[in-house]
């Protein structure tokens, strides 16, 4: 059944593409030898992750004095990348429940890749607050378990230690909520497959065979997952600002920080998805399926929280004023005037000044200006985390204990080791699953596909239903004919299909989702339309000898099924018949 669209609505799937077209274009890049691109990109990322190593390594031997920190400045560039990252990872979440839930379309392009983002994102960050704790082989003691260690526990007053559980369980959702998208998409490639690299398909697709009971539950859990999620958008980066606003430092201790940190999550991780998809579009050769419309969207949002995040900083500045707090207008006045004021001003103009940019629609939708304004949105955020820690730490409230940080070469290696794991494990990725939902994306092709909708659509819903029901028409006719023999002693079913590829010449604009059909998977779908089967009503009036003989013909692992039950729960399906249907398919296994 086609759903209502717009005609001004502009196509999110370009090039005319049939569903063949999608496995292929996306599929194919798992399969085939990397590029060149990939390799150089492969090759930078070991040798930065290499280099990282060795500085992780030192640290570890050597201890934490290899770092700068001081008496004063006990947190560096350790907790702002650590902060940094985590933002990062707050996009995939945001793309992948929060518009799941609200049904927008435009999300299907990007969100495999942005929840693996999330996920890589994450392993980063944990990093760091591992080693910042000095002996990080020492880690497990801040988990609550029962021990003997008497009344050494965790302090569960710490704000660092809601960190451990808020970001356990954003990991483990995220993870949860990845594994369950590629699903069906495993299934895909373990049926392109053959040899070992098929087992291994098989056995991380847990037996996916496409059936609607597949189906029906997969969807169920995506929404369960979805709303657990969701509300994990909003804590997560609002417990890590309570590691600074708990606090009764100036500059840190506002209620304004949980809202101001979010938004700055997600204003940053839309960037980072920007970034990484304008490079995978092009290398993969992806353009069609992540479109001018998925970017103009993502910078949309890159525009709304840019400007909530520079609201944030004038609140800031306008409450220092106003509180009469001397302390707290000192904070901010050594942020923009002290020796750390080339940081809060480089923090400003990315932040603040270059998303506005994209109020301009030319911009929003320029390939160049946005990789460009991405990469500075980083760059600025990264400068917000800075300039929060290392501005306020410099100068406290004892002038001789002031004094001005600069990392060392050690620090910046720890730093790089997190761009070249990032940067590996995301490479793999795309070579292991396909970096766009294949079976998300086939199911907005009649609703978004560029030859539905848009100025250069060839097919329009308005006529799909002539031409579905003269179809049908003559298929029902060649389908009673299945009752009589024919002369040359063949089965009366194979003339039916002979007669019916001739009739069907091309498959109706408009078909209906045989899959909501217990027993029917994606591939049997496409058996059936081979044989000129579209539609509901088409099923419905098949006999069970014919879609059997169909079975039959395709191999041995179709030959299992039994189509027995097939034309009545089709019939119920045309007729609309949904509760009746659900009802007697929650009683059926697997269509028997």
């Amino acid at each position: 059944m086609s759903a209502v669209v717009a005609k001004v609505r502009k196509p999110l799937i370009e090039g005319y593409k049939t569903y063949h077209d999608i496995t292929e274009d996306i599929c194919s890049p798992t399969e085939k030898v990397p590029n060149i691109w990939w390799i150089v990109g492969m090759v930078a990322s070991l040798s930065l992750l290499a280099f990282g190593g060795f500085c992780l390594l030192y640290t570890i031997w050597f201890g934490i004095g290899t770092w700068n920190l001081n008496r004063t400045i006990g947190w560096g560039w350790d907790i702002t990348n650590f902060v940094w990252w985590i933002g990062i990872g707050h996009a995939g979440t945001l793309i992948s429940a929060i518009l799941l839930l609200f049904r927008q379309k435009w999300r299907t392009g990007v969100n495999r890749a942005a929840e693996a983002m999330t996920i890589f994102a994450v392993i980063c960050a944990a990093m760091f607050p591992g080693i910042h704790t000095g002996r990080p082989w020492f880690d497990w003691f801040m988990f609550p378990y029962p021990n003997t260690r008497g009344p050494l526990w965790v302090n569960f007053n710490s704000p660092l230690l809601w960190d451990l559980f808020a970001i356990s369980t954003y990991f483990t959702v995220s993870l949860l909520f990845w594994y369950t998208g590629l699903v069906p998409d495993l299934a895909t490639l373990r049926d392109r497959s053959t040899g070992m690299r098929k087992k291994i398909y098989n056995f991380f697709s847990f037996g996916w065979t496409g059936a609607a009971k597949h189906w029906q539950r997969w969807e169920s859990l995506s929404l369960i997952l979805a709303g657990l999620a969701t509300p994990l958008v909003l804590s997560v980066h609002t417990i890590v600002s309570f590691d600074f606003a708990t606090s009764v430092i100036p500059g840190w201790h506002t209620t304004i920080f949980p809202p101001y940190f979010v938004a700055g999550a997600i204003f940053s991780g839309f960037a980072m998805v920007l970034t990484l998809m304008l490079i995978t579009r092009k290398v993969l050769k992806l353009e069609e399926y992540i479109t001018l419309e998925h970017i103009e969207s993502m910078n949309k949002i890159i525009l709304l929280t840019g400007t909530i995040v520079g609201v944030a900083y004038l609140t800031e500045l306008f409450i220092a004023w106003y509180s009469g707090y001397v302390y707290e207008q000192f904070a901010f006045y050594n942020r923009a005037l002290g020796p750390y004021w080339w940081s809060y001003f480089a923090m400003m103009s990315c932040n603040v000044l270059s998303p506005q940019f994209f109020w301009f629609k030319k911009i929003r939708r320029s390939i160049v200006w946005t990789f460009v304004l991405s990469i500075v949105v980083n760059i600025g955020m990264w400068f917000e985390r800075f300039v929060i820690i290392a501005t306020t730490l410099a100068r406290d409230y004892l002038p001789s204990s002031w004094s001005y940080y600069s990392p060392t070469w050690v620090e910046v290696g720890v730093y790089i080791l997190t761009f070249g794991l990032f940067m590996t494990l995301f490479l793999i990725f795309c070579r292991v699953a396909p970096v766009i939902a294949v079976a998300e994306v086939k199911s907005i092709l009649k609703s978004s596909g560029d030859q539905y909708v848009g100025p250069n659509a060839k097919e329009h819903h308005h006529d799909d239903h002539h031409q579905d029901e003269t179809i049908a028409a003559k298929v029902d006719d060649v389908a009673e004919d299945t009752t009589y023999s024919s002369s040359s002693g063949v089965s009366a079913e194979t003339d039916t299909q002979t007669e019916t590829e001739e009739v069907v010449v091309a498959p109706p604009s408009a078909k209906d989702d045989l899959k909501k059909v217990e027993g029917i998977g994606p591939k049997i779908e496409g058996l059936l339309n081979d044989a000129g089967i579209y539609t509901w009503r088409q099923l419905a009036n098949t006999k069970v000898e014919f879609i059997k003989e169909v079975l039959d013909k395709a191999g041995p692992r179709y030959r299992i099924h039994d189509p027995g039950t097939w034309p009545k729960q089709a019939e119920m399906a045309a007729d609309g018949l949904w509760d009746e249907l659900k009802k007697w398919q929650d009683e059926l296994d697997g269509g028997k």
